[in-house]
Protein backbone atom coordinates (compact mmCIF):
# COMPACT_ATOMS: atom_id res chain seq x y z
CA UNK A 1 0.00 0.00 0.00
CA UNK A 2 1.45 3.36 -0.91
CA UNK A 3 1.62 6.45 1.49
CA UNK A 4 -0.74 8.31 -0.16
CA UNK A 5 -3.50 5.13 -0.21
CA UNK A 6 -2.70 4.80 3.60
CA UNK A 7 -3.72 8.20 4.52
CA UNK A 8 -6.97 7.99 1.93
CA UNK A 9 -7.80 4.79 4.39
CA UNK A 10 -7.16 6.54 7.37
CA UNK A 11 -9.04 9.53 6.38
CA UNK A 12 -12.13 7.35 5.38
CA UNK A 13 -12.03 5.50 8.85
CA UNK A 14 -11.71 8.28 10.53
CA UNK A 15 -14.60 9.53 8.72
CA UNK A 16 -16.69 6.57 9.96
CA UNK A 17 -16.22 6.92 13.57
CA UNK A 18 -17.02 10.87 13.36
CA UNK A 19 -20.64 9.92 11.40
CA UNK A 20 -20.98 6.68 14.21
CA UNK A 21 -20.32 8.81 17.06
CA UNK A 22 -22.95 11.46 15.94
CA UNK A 23 -25.63 9.36 15.81
CA UNK A 24 -25.06 7.46 18.76
CA UNK A 25 -24.96 11.39 20.70
CA UNK A 26 -28.36 12.13 19.14
CA UNK A 27 -29.75 8.65 20.24
CA UNK A 28 -28.44 8.76 23.65
CA UNK A 29 -29.60 12.27 24.01
CA UNK A 30 -33.30 12.20 22.96
CA UNK A 31 -33.89 9.53 25.99
CA UNK A 32 -36.25 6.87 26.84
CA UNK A 33 -37.38 5.81 23.41
CA UNK A 34 -37.70 9.71 21.92
CA UNK A 35 -34.65 9.72 19.67
CA UNK A 36 -34.24 11.67 16.77
CA UNK A 37 -32.98 10.34 13.50
CA UNK A 38 -30.29 12.69 11.60
CA UNK A 39 -30.07 12.65 8.46
CA UNK A 40 -28.96 15.60 6.98
CA UNK A 41 -25.44 17.24 7.15
CA UNK A 42 -25.93 20.42 6.31
CA UNK A 43 -22.01 21.39 7.54
CA UNK A 44 -20.46 21.92 11.31
CA UNK A 45 -21.67 24.67 14.05
CA UNK A 46 -20.75 28.60 13.51
CA UNK A 47 -20.82 31.22 16.32
CA UNK A 48 -19.35 29.90 19.41
CA UNK A 49 -20.89 26.80 18.86
CA UNK A 50 -18.61 24.58 21.17
CA UNK A 51 -19.29 22.05 23.78
CA UNK A 52 -19.04 23.59 27.42
CA UNK A 53 -16.31 22.97 29.99
CA UNK A 54 -17.30 21.02 32.50
CA UNK A 55 -17.81 23.37 34.87
CA UNK A 56 -21.58 23.78 36.58
CA UNK A 57 -24.31 21.39 36.88
CA UNK A 58 -27.00 20.79 34.01
CA UNK A 59 -30.82 21.87 35.16
CA UNK A 60 -34.21 23.13 33.46
CA UNK A 61 -34.54 26.76 33.29
CA UNK A 62 -37.62 26.51 31.27
CA UNK A 63 -39.92 23.92 30.13
CA UNK A 64 -43.61 23.71 28.71
CA UNK A 65 -45.46 20.08 27.44
CA UNK A 66 -46.44 19.33 24.74
CA UNK A 67 -50.10 20.11 25.14
CA UNK A 68 -51.87 18.62 21.72
CA UNK A 69 -51.73 19.07 17.51
CA UNK A 70 -52.27 22.79 16.70
CA UNK A 71 -55.64 23.18 14.27
CA UNK A 72 -55.03 24.43 10.73
CA UNK A 73 -51.24 22.74 10.66
CA UNK A 74 -52.54 19.24 9.96
CA UNK A 75 -50.82 19.21 6.34
CA UNK A 76 -48.04 22.44 5.62
CA UNK A 77 -46.60 22.29 9.79
CA UNK A 78 -44.81 25.41 9.60
CA UNK A 79 -43.15 25.22 5.76
CA UNK A 80 -40.98 27.89 4.71
CA UNK A 81 -41.26 29.63 7.97
CA UNK A 82 -38.66 30.61 11.04
CA UNK A 83 -40.55 30.29 14.44
CA UNK A 84 -39.11 32.53 17.15
CA UNK A 85 -40.02 31.27 20.54
CA UNK A 86 -39.86 33.31 23.21
CA UNK A 87 -39.50 31.97 26.74
CA UNK A 88 -37.86 33.32 30.18
CA UNK A 89 -35.00 31.61 32.12
CA UNK A 90 -35.53 31.15 35.80
CA UNK A 91 -32.31 30.28 36.38
CA UNK A 92 -29.04 31.83 34.57
CA UNK A 93 -25.69 29.31 32.86
CA UNK A 94 -22.86 29.61 30.76
CA UNK A 95 -24.18 27.32 28.30
CA UNK A 96 -27.64 26.06 27.11
CA UNK A 97 -29.28 23.17 25.18
CA UNK A 98 -32.98 22.74 23.92
CA UNK A 99 -35.26 19.91 23.48
CA UNK A 100 -37.30 19.93 20.02
CA UNK A 101 -40.94 17.82 20.31
CA UNK A 102 -42.78 15.97 17.41
CA UNK A 103 -44.81 14.63 19.58
CA UNK A 104 -47.82 15.17 17.59
CA UNK A 105 -46.79 15.00 14.41
CA UNK A 106 -47.83 12.18 11.84
CA UNK A 107 -44.99 12.76 9.56
CA UNK A 108 -41.13 13.54 10.20
CA UNK A 109 -40.26 16.88 10.98
CA UNK A 110 -37.30 18.43 9.48
CA UNK A 111 -35.17 21.39 10.74
CA UNK A 112 -32.60 22.29 8.79
CA UNK A 113 -31.81 25.48 10.67
CA UNK A 114 -31.93 26.22 14.89
CA UNK A 115 -30.70 28.96 17.05
CA UNK A 116 -30.30 30.80 20.48
CA UNK A 117 -29.97 34.30 21.33
CA UNK A 118 -30.81 36.03 24.66
CA UNK A 119 -33.48 38.89 23.39
CA UNK A 120 -32.35 42.88 23.82
CA UNK A 121 -35.42 43.65 26.02
CA UNK A 122 -38.91 42.14 26.62
CA UNK A 123 -41.88 41.96 24.33
CA UNK A 124 -39.49 41.64 20.93
CA UNK A 125 -38.20 39.20 18.45
CA UNK A 126 -34.90 41.13 18.64
CA UNK A 127 -31.62 39.37 19.65
CA UNK A 128 -28.44 41.07 21.09
CA UNK A 129 -26.14 40.19 18.43
CA UNK A 130 -23.20 38.65 20.28
CA UNK A 131 -25.50 36.10 21.65
CA UNK A 132 -26.78 34.56 18.65
CA UNK A 133 -25.79 31.24 18.52
CA UNK A 134 -26.12 28.37 15.74
CA UNK A 135 -27.26 25.18 17.18
CA UNK A 136 -26.42 21.83 16.15
CA UNK A 137 -27.57 18.07 16.86
CA UNK A 138 -25.16 15.50 17.08
CA UNK A 139 -22.76 17.78 15.31
CA UNK A 140 -25.13 18.94 12.34
CA UNK A 141 -26.92 21.87 11.89
CA UNK A 142 -29.64 19.92 10.82
CA UNK A 143 -32.41 17.46 12.21
CA UNK A 144 -34.82 14.78 11.27
CA UNK A 145 -37.09 14.17 13.80
CA UNK A 146 -39.71 10.67 13.51
CA UNK A 147 -43.75 11.32 14.03
CA UNK A 148 -44.14 11.20 17.79
CA UNK A 149 -40.27 11.95 19.17
CA UNK A 150 -38.49 14.31 20.66
CA UNK A 151 -34.69 15.40 20.42
CA UNK A 152 -31.82 17.15 22.56
CA UNK A 153 -29.34 19.79 20.75
CA UNK A 154 -25.73 19.75 21.73
CA UNK A 155 -24.54 22.15 24.44
CA UNK A 156 -23.69 25.88 22.99
CA UNK A 157 -21.24 27.83 25.11
CA UNK A 158 -24.04 30.97 25.58
CA UNK A 159 -24.25 33.39 28.52
CA UNK A 160 -27.92 33.03 29.60
CA UNK A 161 -28.82 35.84 32.42
CA UNK A 162 -31.26 34.73 35.14
CA UNK A 163 -34.51 36.51 34.23
CA UNK A 164 -33.80 36.62 30.82
CA UNK A 165 -35.90 36.47 27.50
CA UNK A 166 -34.43 33.65 25.66
CA UNK A 167 -34.75 33.52 21.84
CA UNK A 168 -34.74 29.54 20.45
CA UNK A 169 -35.86 29.74 16.68
CA UNK A 170 -36.39 26.75 14.27
CA UNK A 171 -36.56 26.65 10.34
CA UNK A 172 -38.62 24.10 8.66
CA UNK A 173 -38.40 24.24 4.62
CA UNK A 174 -40.77 20.94 4.35
CA UNK A 175 -44.35 19.93 5.01
CA UNK A 176 -44.73 18.46 8.50
CA UNK A 177 -47.48 18.36 10.26
CA UNK A 178 -49.62 19.02 12.78
CA UNK A 179 -47.57 20.96 14.41
CA UNK A 180 -46.43 20.26 18.30
CA UNK A 181 -47.39 22.64 20.33
CA UNK A 182 -48.12 24.49 24.05
CA UNK A 183 -51.35 26.69 23.42
CA UNK A 184 -51.77 28.67 26.27
CA UNK A 185 -48.20 30.17 26.80
CA UNK A 186 -49.51 33.50 28.20
CA UNK A 187 -46.29 35.17 25.73
CA UNK A 188 -46.08 36.23 22.78
CA UNK A 189 -43.62 34.63 20.08
CA UNK A 190 -43.20 35.33 16.78
CA UNK A 191 -43.22 34.29 13.13
CA UNK A 192 -41.31 35.23 10.23
CA UNK A 193 -41.79 33.92 6.16
CA UNK A 194 -38.54 32.41 5.13
CA UNK A 195 -35.38 31.66 7.16
CA UNK A 196 -34.22 34.21 9.17
CA UNK A 197 -33.10 31.80 11.89
CA UNK A 198 -30.21 33.63 13.19
CA UNK A 199 -31.65 37.58 12.02
CA UNK A 200 -30.85 39.61 15.45
CA UNK A 201 -32.89 42.61 14.19
CA UNK A 202 -36.47 40.86 14.51
CA UNK A 203 -37.71 43.01 12.01
CA UNK A 204 -39.03 40.50 9.80
CA UNK A 205 -40.77 38.68 12.12
CA UNK A 206 -44.22 40.54 11.90
CA UNK A 207 -46.42 37.74 12.69
CA UNK A 208 -47.49 37.69 16.49
CA UNK A 209 -48.49 34.25 18.09
CA UNK A 210 -49.74 33.25 21.23
CA UNK A 211 -48.40 29.80 21.24
CA UNK A 212 -44.82 27.84 22.08
CA UNK A 213 -44.28 25.59 19.27
CA UNK A 214 -41.91 22.34 18.69
CA UNK A 215 -40.05 24.07 21.57
CA UNK A 216 -40.82 21.85 24.89
CA UNK A 217 -37.29 22.79 27.08
CA UNK A 218 -34.01 25.48 27.90
CA UNK A 219 -31.44 23.50 30.41
CA UNK A 220 -28.74 25.93 30.71
CA UNK A 221 -25.34 24.37 32.66
CA UNK A 222 -25.52 26.46 35.97
CA UNK A 223 -23.04 27.57 39.08
CA UNK A 224 -26.22 29.20 40.75
CA UNK A 225 -28.34 25.86 40.79
CA UNK A 226 -28.09 22.19 41.98
CA UNK A 227 -31.28 21.22 40.73
CA UNK A 228 -34.96 21.32 39.15
CA UNK A 229 -38.31 21.55 41.04
CA UNK A 230 -40.82 20.81 38.31
CA UNK A 231 -44.20 21.84 38.57
CA UNK A 232 -46.90 19.51 36.93
CA UNK A 233 -50.44 20.16 36.66
CA UNK A 234 -53.62 22.04 34.65
CA UNK A 235 -54.51 25.25 34.08
CA UNK A 236 -53.76 26.82 37.48
CA UNK A 237 -50.08 25.95 37.05
CA UNK A 238 -50.41 26.84 33.87
CA UNK A 239 -51.36 30.29 34.70
CA UNK A 240 -54.26 30.53 32.17
CA UNK A 241 -55.43 33.59 33.34
CA UNK A 242 -52.41 35.47 34.11
CA UNK A 243 -51.11 38.56 32.45
CA UNK A 244 -49.83 37.87 29.41
CA UNK A 245 -45.43 38.47 29.20
CA UNK A 246 -45.67 39.46 32.82
CA UNK A 247 -44.67 35.73 34.04
CA UNK A 248 -47.17 35.97 37.04
CA UNK A 249 -47.77 32.47 37.39
CA UNK A 250 -47.33 31.08 40.86
CA UNK A 251 -44.29 29.48 39.42
CA UNK A 252 -42.42 32.62 38.31
CA UNK A 253 -43.14 34.32 41.19
CA UNK A 254 -41.90 31.20 43.91
CA UNK A 255 -39.24 31.29 41.66
CA UNK A 256 -38.32 34.65 41.95
CA UNK A 257 -38.91 34.69 45.86
CA UNK A 258 -36.60 31.30 46.21
CA UNK A 259 -33.44 33.16 44.73
CA UNK A 260 -34.40 36.29 46.95
CA UNK A 261 -34.40 34.28 49.59
CA UNK A 262 -30.81 32.56 48.89
CA UNK A 263 -29.30 35.62 48.53
CA UNK A 264 -30.36 36.91 52.16
CA UNK A 265 -28.54 34.14 53.55
CA UNK A 266 -31.49 31.92 54.40
CA UNK A 267 -30.35 28.12 54.14
CA UNK A 268 -32.66 26.92 51.19
CA UNK A 269 -31.87 24.30 48.53
CA UNK A 270 -30.66 25.91 44.96
CA UNK A 271 -33.03 25.15 42.48
CA UNK A 272 -34.36 25.77 39.40
CA UNK A 273 -38.30 25.68 38.96
CA UNK A 274 -39.69 24.77 35.58
CA UNK A 275 -43.99 24.74 34.59
CA UNK A 276 -44.91 21.29 33.02
CA UNK A 277 -48.84 22.81 33.25
CA UNK A 278 -51.45 22.16 30.88
CA UNK A 279 -54.56 23.32 30.75
CA UNK A 280 -57.19 21.10 31.33
CA UNK A 281 -55.28 18.42 32.25
CA UNK A 282 -56.75 15.62 33.95
CA UNK A 283 -54.94 12.73 36.43
CA UNK A 284 -57.11 10.21 34.73
CA UNK A 285 -58.13 10.60 31.42
CA UNK A 286 -56.77 12.62 28.23
CA UNK A 287 -58.12 14.29 25.39
CA UNK A 288 -58.88 12.54 21.75
CA UNK A 289 -56.18 10.89 18.69
CA UNK A 290 -53.24 8.99 19.12
CA UNK A 291 -51.13 9.54 21.00
CA UNK A 292 -54.57 11.90 22.43
CA UNK A 293 -54.16 15.95 23.35
CA UNK A 294 -53.93 16.81 26.48
CA UNK A 295 -52.65 13.20 27.70
CA UNK A 296 -53.71 12.52 31.18
CA UNK A 297 -51.45 13.15 34.10
CA UNK A 298 -50.55 9.65 34.61
CA UNK A 299 -49.96 8.95 31.19
CA UNK A 300 -47.33 12.17 31.14
CA UNK A 301 -46.00 12.46 34.28
CA UNK A 302 -43.05 10.52 33.60
CA UNK A 303 -42.05 12.33 30.08
CA UNK A 304 -42.89 15.67 31.52
CA UNK A 305 -42.40 15.30 35.40
CA UNK A 306 -39.46 12.85 35.86
CA UNK A 307 -37.50 12.73 32.60
CA UNK A 308 -36.86 16.65 33.17
CA UNK A 309 -32.98 17.58 34.18
CA UNK A 310 -31.61 16.95 37.33
CA UNK A 311 -35.00 16.68 39.22
CA UNK A 312 -35.06 16.94 42.63
CA UNK A 313 -38.82 18.03 43.95
CA UNK A 314 -41.72 17.40 42.34
CA UNK A 315 -45.01 19.68 42.72
CA UNK A 316 -48.56 18.51 41.74
CA UNK A 317 -51.61 20.46 41.52
CA UNK A 318 -53.79 18.31 39.99
CA UNK A 319 -57.68 17.11 40.22
CA UNK A 320 -59.91 19.61 39.80
CA UNK A 321 -60.11 19.06 36.08
CA UNK A 322 -61.06 15.38 37.02
CA UNK A 323 -63.69 16.67 39.05
CA UNK A 324 -65.43 19.13 36.82
CA UNK A 325 -64.75 17.43 33.54
CA UNK A 326 -65.90 14.19 34.60
CA UNK A 327 -70.23 13.49 32.83
CA UNK A 328 -70.57 11.61 35.75
CA UNK A 329 -70.09 12.37 39.67
CA UNK A 330 -66.32 11.43 39.94
CA UNK A 331 -64.37 8.93 42.19
CA UNK A 332 -62.55 10.27 44.76
CA UNK A 333 -60.57 7.30 45.50
CA UNK A 334 -59.35 7.09 41.47
CA UNK A 335 -58.40 9.93 41.43
CA UNK A 336 -56.26 9.78 44.78
CA UNK A 337 -55.21 6.35 44.04
CA UNK A 338 -54.01 8.39 40.40
CA UNK A 339 -52.20 10.77 42.21
CA UNK A 340 -50.49 8.12 44.78
CA UNK A 341 -49.30 6.22 41.29
CA UNK A 342 -47.10 9.51 40.58
CA UNK A 343 -46.01 9.68 44.06
CA UNK A 344 -44.82 6.03 43.82
CA UNK A 345 -43.37 6.82 40.27
CA UNK A 346 -41.49 9.50 41.71
CA UNK A 347 -40.45 8.01 44.79
CA UNK A 348 -38.78 4.80 43.17
CA UNK A 349 -36.37 7.69 41.44
CA UNK A 350 -35.57 8.85 44.58
CA UNK A 351 -37.49 12.18 43.42
CA UNK A 352 -39.08 14.12 46.58
CA UNK A 353 -42.91 15.46 45.70
CA UNK A 354 -45.29 18.09 47.37
CA UNK A 355 -49.04 18.22 46.01
CA UNK A 356 -51.67 20.53 46.56
CA UNK A 357 -55.16 20.97 47.83
CA UNK A 358 -57.54 21.77 45.39
CA UNK A 359 -59.25 25.23 45.41
CA UNK A 360 -62.67 26.00 45.17
CA UNK A 361 -65.14 26.95 42.54
CA UNK A 362 -68.02 27.62 43.04
CA UNK A 363 -69.82 29.80 40.88
CA UNK A 364 -68.28 28.21 38.25
CA UNK A 365 -70.50 26.75 35.55
CA UNK A 366 -69.41 23.34 36.59
CA UNK A 367 -70.22 23.67 40.01
CA UNK A 368 -72.22 21.73 42.64
CA UNK A 369 -72.66 20.91 46.15
CA UNK A 370 -72.00 17.01 45.23
CA UNK A 371 -68.63 18.00 43.29
CA UNK A 372 -67.88 20.31 46.12
CA UNK A 373 -68.58 17.31 48.52
CA UNK A 374 -65.75 15.21 46.03
CA UNK A 375 -63.15 18.13 46.33
CA UNK A 376 -63.80 18.42 49.89
CA UNK A 377 -62.75 14.30 50.11
CA UNK A 378 -60.00 14.53 48.09
CA UNK A 379 -58.42 17.56 50.36
CA UNK A 380 -59.04 15.95 53.40
CA UNK A 381 -56.84 12.89 52.01
CA UNK A 382 -54.19 15.28 51.04
CA UNK A 383 -54.37 16.86 55.05
CA UNK A 384 -53.95 13.71 56.36
CA UNK A 385 -50.77 13.31 55.23
CA UNK A 386 -51.26 9.82 53.12
CA UNK A 387 -50.51 11.19 49.93
CA UNK A 388 -47.80 13.24 49.46
CA UNK A 389 -44.27 13.67 51.19
CA UNK A 390 -45.45 17.48 52.14
CA UNK A 391 -48.40 19.54 51.38
CA UNK A 392 -48.98 23.55 50.28
CA UNK A 393 -52.19 24.13 51.10
CA UNK A 394 -53.61 26.16 48.12
CA UNK A 395 -57.17 25.97 49.51
CA UNK A 396 -57.02 27.40 52.41
CA UNK A 397 -54.92 30.13 51.55
CA UNK A 398 -57.15 31.50 48.63
CA UNK A 399 -60.45 30.63 49.70
CA UNK A 400 -63.07 33.05 51.04
CA UNK A 401 -63.18 32.89 54.40
CA UNK A 402 -66.77 33.72 54.86
CA UNK A 403 -67.67 30.91 51.97
CA UNK A 404 -65.06 28.62 51.81
CA UNK A 405 -66.81 27.02 48.79
CA UNK A 406 -65.39 29.84 46.39
CA UNK A 407 -62.04 32.14 45.77
CA UNK A 408 -62.11 35.51 47.63
CA UNK A 409 -62.88 37.67 45.49
CA UNK A 410 -59.86 39.67 45.32
CA UNK A 411 -58.15 36.24 44.53
CA UNK A 412 -60.32 35.21 41.70
CA UNK A 413 -59.65 36.02 37.97
CA UNK A 414 -63.82 36.65 37.38
CA UNK A 415 -64.76 32.65 36.47
CA UNK A 416 -64.71 31.33 39.94
CA UNK A 417 -61.92 29.31 38.99
CA UNK A 418 -58.68 30.29 37.89
CA UNK A 419 -56.90 32.90 40.44
CA UNK A 420 -55.91 36.52 39.21
CA UNK A 421 -52.69 37.95 39.60
CA UNK A 422 -52.96 38.59 43.09
CA UNK A 423 -54.10 35.16 43.79
CA UNK A 424 -51.28 33.49 42.01
CA UNK A 425 -49.05 35.64 43.79
CA UNK A 426 -50.81 34.48 47.21
CA UNK A 427 -50.46 30.73 45.74
CA UNK A 428 -46.16 31.59 45.65
CA UNK A 429 -46.04 33.39 48.94
CA UNK A 430 -47.55 30.69 51.05
CA UNK A 431 -45.30 28.02 49.83
CA UNK A 432 -43.31 26.55 52.63
CA UNK A 433 -39.46 26.70 51.10
CA UNK A 434 -38.34 24.95 53.98
CA UNK A 435 -40.31 22.00 52.19
CA UNK A 436 -38.10 21.81 49.00
CA UNK A 437 -35.43 20.54 51.46
CA UNK A 438 -35.46 16.79 51.66
CA UNK A 439 -35.42 13.80 49.31
CA UNK A 440 -37.99 11.16 49.35
CA UNK A 441 -38.32 8.64 52.11
CA UNK A 442 -36.44 5.63 51.34
CA UNK A 443 -38.75 2.70 50.15
CA UNK A 444 -39.16 0.10 52.55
Amino acid sequence: MTKRHGYALLSAIIAVIVGLSAAIYVGVAAGDGNAGTNALDKGRARHNSAAPASTGIWVGSWSASPAGAEPGTETSGMAGRSVRNVVHASVGGTSARITLSNLYGQSALTVTHASIAVAVASDTAAASADTMRRLTFGGNTAIIIPAGQQVLSDAVRIIIPQGSDVLVTTYSPSQSGPVTYHQHARQISYVAEGDLTEDVTGAGYTEQTPYWRYLTALDVLSNESDGTVVAFGDSLTDGITSTQNANHRWTDILSERLRTAIESGQDLPRYSIVNQGISGNQILAGGLGRPADNQSGLLRFSRDALARTNVKVVVIDLGVNDILRNPRLADPDKILDGLRTMVGQAHSRGIKVIGATLMPFQGHRGYTPAREAVREEINAEIRSGRVYDAVVDFDRALRDPYDPRRLRSDYDSGDHLHPSDKGYATMAQIFDLKGLKGSAPAEL
